[in-house]
Parts: C-alpha cells; structure tokens; sequence
C-alpha cells in the first residue's frame, strides 16, 4: 500500500511559483503538521537550491528526521553529501530510471531504480510504502506535482498562497480535471492564505 501523499507548494495569486519573496518561516512550520516520513522533491527543486546548500553550515544529523527523496532521471543533483550534511533530513535516496546516465563510481548515495526512461513515480510510493513510510511530502515548484496528480498519485493539496500578482512565467499546474473537496483555510498576516483540499 502506498503512503499518504501530500503536495504542498506556495503560489502567488496568479498560480506562479518563482517571482515573488515567498513566506518561507511560514511554508515550513506549515509542513511539520504532517510529520512526514519522505520528503520528495524534483531534482529542479533541489538544483535552484545548491549554491544555498553548499555554503551552509553542516547541521546535525537527525536520525528521526525524514528521509529526503530526489526524482532525477537525469543524473544532474551532485550535492547530495551537502543534502545529507544540513541536518534536516536523515538521509538522502536519489531516484533514477533504467535510461539514468552514469553516475560516478564513487557515489555512496543509496539510489532507487524505476522506470525506463523516467522515474516510475507509482512504483516509487509503493517500494517506500514497504519501507514504511506513512506519509510523504512532495516539495516541488510544481512539475512534479502536476506529474502525480495527473498519475492520481495526490491524496492532499496544501497551498501557501501570497497577494501578489508576477504576470510572468508558466503557472505552476497545467493539469485539469482534478476534483478537490476543500478541507480547510486560514488567514495570516500580510494577506498570505493557506488552504487544504483532499484530491477526490
């Protein structure tokens, strides 16, 4: 049995997710509602970040933290000691398909192989489901989580959303067709909402 899956993402008001100071103290409290036990990103997520990683200081390593989960098909996250090394999570699995390119010899990420081409996503949630994993969090900008809930992969919607319009960039889901049933919705300071739908 797969695990609940909950997509969070913080948007503007006109659905983009880059262009704007997002609320990120506020993001991430958010996130420990669910105490997740996977934490799955998309490799663009984890690029956009690597300078930041790089030049951060080296946390302790939370044995009870969760597992951080990279779908990278294409082999592009190289920093995955530095993932490993902030502390936050307590340990990194790098996600790769059959077509992945080679890593180097030396690598002592643990990987996960699926798919042929691309990362088999459903087979993924089952194979960490089995590892017991009861809940994951997928932190993306939105093409991966557009991708799951086109796969019907999606149990819980959760959107940060900012009272600024950017005007500019692809809106972060191009996907139709999803049901939501709306579950909840708070008001913060400044005008930021956050809501919570369950994918019917």
């Amino acid at each position: 049995m797969r695990p609940h899956v909950v997509a969070q993402v913080a948007v503007s008001l006109d659905g983009r997710t880059a262009g704007f100071d997002a609320d990120l103290a506020r993001y991430y409290a958010m996130a420990t509602l669910w105490q997740e036990d996977v934490t799955l990103a998309g490799a663009d997520t984890i690029l956009a970040q690597e300078s930041a990683v790089r030049g951060a200081r080296e946390g302790e390593r939370r044995a009870e933290g969760p597992l951080l989960a990279v779908v990278d098909s294409r082999a592009r996250v190289r920093e995955w000691d530095a993932l490993r090394a902030l502390g936050y999570w307590s340990d990194v699995l790098a996600l790769y398909a059959d077509q992945t390119p080679a890593r180097p010899a030396d690598a002592t990420t643990r990987e996960l192989v699926t798919g042929y081409e691309q990362v088999d996503l459903e087979e993924v949630l089952v194979r960490l489901g089995e590892g017991g994993a009861r809940v994951v969090r997928v932190e993306s900008g939105g093409a991966l989580i557009a991708v799951l809930l086109e796969l019907g992969l999606v149990d819980e919607l959760a959107l940060l959303v900012h009272p600024v319009i950017v005007g500019s960039g692809a809106p972060w889901c191009g996907t139709t067709g999803v049901r939501l049933e709306h579950a909840g919705t708070e008001v913060f300071a400044g005008g930021v909402v956050w809501s919570r739908y369950c994918v019917s």
